[in-house]
């Protein structure tokens, strides 16, 4: 079996390589007409160029699995600004797209906090789907609408968790097809737990992300090991690998947040039971240090027994 190792959005080894410059709606506003246009073009064409040079990158170390950032567009899911973003990058982005199919990259994006569908006000729900709508317009734009996936929360339980449920089950299926064929769901570290979510996911046929961390520190009474024959299920009529989360708690107090690099002691239960449960998978890490962090755990595992370091971010289990 294979597991593929990945990071987050920014390669600290690169100078001045952010794909996430923005700047504010109050800031944007002060701005006239044509300087907030110029302003928008220059940081979108910086955060392509930035994600193109990650790509090659990534290429160069052999780390295949990468999150892309989520603020490639500044501004454009607000709903008070409306610009077309993909016509004047259109080259920008298909260079990223040919880039991932050539060299057989796996990308994602993974929606902020407040893309939800558990809320009893509509304009959140309608402001969710402007925000996946703007994420798969540029999976499209990169011909990777086929392929990729945006991985969201179930969102928040606001008193009453079987209602927000509930709302979510008659709030998701708004979301056009196409766009929700593509998303994925994760547990989350607070509310809802690695069973509550797949249960989610199997009435929807969505894959589901188990995220390791989270589990941790919001597993109630569930193994994980007990529910990877379903987590693997939910991935089936993709025909991708299934996607796992990785990550190890800050200290003994910030039990969740991420710390700068996963703690293999922390890991390595989560890494052995997936090479007992036989099949591959990919691992999104989500420390702090990013593609170091990323590095430096392939590194480390494979010089347990057990497992070989094939390539600079995969390991053969």
């Amino acid at each position: 079996m294979i597991l593929r190792f990945g990071y987050v959005s920014m390669a600290l080894a690169l100078w001045e390589a952010s794909p996430s410059r923005t700047c504010t709606f109050t800031n944007w506003k002060k701005l006239n007409e044509e300087c907030r246009l110029e302003k928008l073009y220059e940081l979108t064409e910086q955060n392509l160029r930035n994600t193109i040079r990650i790509l090659h990158y990534n290429i160069a170390h052999e780390i295949e699995v990468y999150r892309m950032s989520s603020s490639l567009i500044p501004l454009a899911a607000h709903p008070e600004v409306e610009w077309e973003y993909i016509d004047p990058f259109r080259e920008l982005f298909l260079e990223i797209g040919t880039l991932v199919k050539k060299h057989k990259l796996r990308v994602s994006f993974h929606p902020g906090q407040y893309t939800l569908f558990t809320s009893p006000q509509k304009h959140i729900t309608a402001n969710a789907i402007i925000d996946l709508t703007y994420h798969y317009r540029m999976l499209e734009a990169m011909g990777l609408h086929e392929d990729s996936t945006m991985n969201i929360h179930v969102g928040g339980a606001y008193g009453n968790k079987e209602a927000a449920i509930e709302r979510f089950d008659h709030n998701f299926p708004k979301l056009d097809q196409n766009i929700r064929m593509r998303m994925t769901l994760e547990n989350d570290d607070r509310t809802y737990t690695a069973e509550e979510t797949l249960r989610v996911c199997e009435r929807h046929g969505t894959p589901f992300v188990f995220d390791y961390h989270h589990h941790w520190a919001n597993s109630v009474d569930t193994e994980f090991e007990d529910l990877l024959p379903r987590i693997f299920a939910t991935w089936e009529r993709t025909g991708l690998v299934p996607k796992f989360h990785l990550s190890s708690p800050k200290s003994e107090k910030l039990i969740r947040a991420h710390a700068d690099y996963v703690d293999i002691d922390f890991a390595m239960p989560f890494i052995k039971a997936l090479k007992a449960y036989g099949q591959s998978a990919d691992i999104m890490i989500e420390s702090k240090m990013k593609d170091q962090a990323a590095l430096k755990i392939v590194e480390e595992v494979g010089k347990a027994r057990g497992f070989k370091r094939i390539k600079g971010g995969t390991i053969e289990a």
